[in-house]
């Protein structure tokens, strides 16, 4: 991550911490990283670290998950969310190299 990285996104809350802002336990959270819904840093000494974007992001999953959606269904959202991202951007960059023709 670049020096300049925003504070939202640099991994530096502990686990607990974590817990303590979400209102969510130790376990869900861990639980969410099983299933690939979110991915916190890791420390040398394996110390699991999250931003606070990270805390907004288990924050929206607990709520999907209230809502009764399941973890799957949240994953599906993110990559549906993370794929038309990718294709805006395909096509800016397309647009892009064919004005420089």
């Amino acid at each position: 991550m670049s020096e300049t990285a925003s504070y939202k996104d640099k991994k530096v809350i502990g686990i607990g911490i974590a817990s303590e802002l979400t209102g969510l336990s130790e376990r869900q959270i861990r639980y969410y990283e099983e299933r690939k819904l979110i991915f916190p840093d890791r420390s040398k000494g394996g110390t699991r670290k999250y931003s606070f974007g990270d805390v907004e992001r288990l924050v929206d999953i607990a709520n999907k998950m209230e809502d009764g959606m399941q973890t799957f269904e949240i994953r599906k959202e993110e990559m549906k969310k993370s794929d038309v991202r990718s294709k805006m951007l395909r096509g800016q960059l397309n647009a892009a190299f064919k004005m420089r023709k």
